[in-house]
């Protein structure tokens, strides 16, 4: 199960009724952030969530509206007491510009590790799951990230027998590990099924529709994606700034073929963005203009009701 919360969902500036565009996701005692902007502590305190725990935080560029509150998130980390490790991960330039915020933070029981990302796709595992970023088309180096979780084929206890495997190695085996043993090799596929489907989660913000998107976005459990601007009219404007509209979000979700949709980073100037989702869903129906706090439990098919 990944669970995912929407802290917030606004662009360019918090608002009294909308906190700054940041995701909270959480899979197997991991919990990864993507974007932290001024407000993001406190929609996390609204949400019932604690930064401490915090893992990994992903970065889609460098403007404020996306960084500007991780200086007071590390500070809050210390307060807690935190001692672990922390990791972030974002563009080319991650590390001077964490060490410029960190001027008013200098202080902290934990280190930090800067992943700077230097390649258009790039895949990063970790234990039972990987993130994958890949560049988008902002005015700005801007990446977009996938969280992927794969899923092994199910272990054969037949299989296993009739092979005459130690029962102390299937443990080993089922997670993957390939062990020397005296009398030979024993290796995963020995008595794993075909691999399963796994869960996917696709965060993409202030871009253009790309083809790269699309292809990274394909068959996403959750597409998170970007709508700047829900009156069709503005497409002009989404052009000039390098942003996107509702409907030019709806279009690559249909041709990502995602399970659903939910819409995010909208300008202050869109004060309901449920208005302008009657054009959205006749052309990707299971969409959702996203709000503030808006959580899902993304479940492996046979958890599914």
């Amino acid at each position: 199960m990944l669970d995912v919360c929407l802290l917030g969902t606004g662009g360019m500036m918090p608002l009294p009724y909308r906190w700054l565009t940041s995701l909270m996701a959480r899979y197997n005692g991991k919990s990864i952030m993507i974007d932290c902007g001024e407000g993001t502590q406190i929609a996390m305190k609204e949400k019932g969530w604690s930064p401490k725990p915090v893992d990994i935080i992903c970065f889609t560029h460098y403007h404020a509206d996306h960084i500007s509150g991780l200086p007071g998130m590390l500070l809050t980390m210390g307060n807690a007491e935190r001692t672990e490790p922390l990791l972030l991960i974002g563009p080319k330039g991650l590390t001077r510009v964490v060490n410029a915020l960190r001027v008013i933070a200098p202080e902290l029981p934990f280190s930090i590790e800067c992943m700077e990302l230097t390649e258009n796709e790039q895949s990063i595992p970790f234990d039972g799951f990987r993130i994958e970023a890949f560049r988008v088309n902002h005015n700005v180096i801007c990446y977009g990230y996938n969280i992927v979780i794969e899923r092994g084929g199910r272990f054969l206890l037949e299989k296993a027998q009739s092979l005459g495997i130690p029962k102390q190695y299937w443990n080993r085996l089922q997670k993957g590990e390939t062990i020397e043993t005296p009398e030979g090799l024993l290796t995963p596929d020995m008595v794993l099924g075909p691999p399963r489907k796994g869960i996917k989660l696709t965060y993409c913000t202030d871009t253009r529709p790309t083809e790269g998107i699309v292809k990274n976005a394909a068959g996403a459990d959750l597409f998170i994606c970007e709508g700047m601007y829900g009156e069709p009219e503005k497409k002009e404007k989404a052009k000039e700034y390098k942003h996107m509209t509702f409907l030019e979000a709806a279009d690559m979700a249909k041709r990502a073929q995602v399970k659903q949709m939910w819409l995010t980073h909208y300008s202050p100037s869109l004060i309901r963005p449920e208005d302008y989702m009657d054009g959205v869903r006749k052309i990707f129906p299971q969409a959702t203009a996203g709000k503030d706090g808006k959580s899902i439990d993304l479940l492996f098919e046979e958890e599914q009701q």
